[in-house]
């Protein structure tokens, strides 16, 4: 129970329930537990949608529940994502890609990202043709992509939160964390959303690729863009209307 709560602190604004620092192995071990909280905020996001969409048009919908989104969890792989956009291609030397990632203030290339982020994932909310699978599985698949990225690839720095997770995130955690993705995956869009989880790893493994191209390992923020760039991906596979 400490490290499913563990989870949900860490991710979402969830009410405080351990009222304490958690240890590097709590958080470690939560990792195993992602795709559940991603699982329980699409339930909160569908809940708004359908909510919404009771006396607002499609699209005020959609840009209200993304707006839920964001809050819900406190920009955290949003600002990942935008951190990742000025390191990754403000800079020419892995130092300096770092450097720039773990500065505060946001550059040109994070400002284009995360608006055309933003865009991109509000014209899939308007455009999924069932919104119950896509805004339920979408989350739970890219904190399923967290645990991924975090478990199976190296970290760049020698310290720091993220290097404590990423130290206690064992295979016991990833075999969990699949396992819960590809049921999740099954029940909501059968053998479809199976071809999507296969489709979200190979593109996990591209998105690293790239990134070990440009700094020796992962950080925190690439782990937040690893998950904003799986959702996409879900999203646009959703979109399509073969399950």
């Amino acid at each position: 129970m400490v490290e499913l709560l563990a989870a949900f602190q860490f991710l979402t604004i969830f009410p405080p329930v351990i009222k304490r620092a958690f240890t590097a192995r709590e958080l470690g071990r939560s990792a195993g537990f992602y795709p559940l909280v991603g699982l329980a905020l699409g339930g909160v996001l569908y809940g708004a949608y359908w909510l919404f969409s009771l006396a607002l048009p499609v699209a005020v919908s959609a840009a209200l529940v993304l707006a839920i989104w964001v809050g819900f969890t406190r920009a955290l792989h949003l600002d990942g994502f935008m951190d990742s956009c000025d390191g990754l291609f403000g800079g020419f030397t892995p130092e300096r890609r770092l450097e720039i990632m773990r500065d505060s203030r946001v550059g040109a290339f994070g400002v284009a990202g995360g608006a055309l982020l933003l865009l991109v994932k509000y014209s899939l909310i308007v455009s999924l043709p069932n919104p119950l699978v896509g805004l339920l599985l979408t989350p739970a698949l890219g904190r399923w992509a967290l645990t991924t990225a975090i478990g199976a690839f190296p970290y760049a720095r020698p310290q720091g939160m993220g290097r404590d997770i990423k130290d206690h995130t064992r295979w016991p955690q990833l075999f969990v964390a699949t396992l819960i993705a590809g049921a999740a995956a099954w029940l909501l869009a059968s053998w479809w959303g199976l071809v999507v989880l296969a489709l979200a790893a190979v593109l996990i493994f591209l998105w690293v690729r790239l990134v070990l191209k440009r700094i020796p390992g992962l950080t925190g923020d690439i782990y937040g863009a690893t998950c904003e760039l799986v959702e996409v991906l879900v999203m646009i596979l959703l979109v399509q209307t073969i399950f």
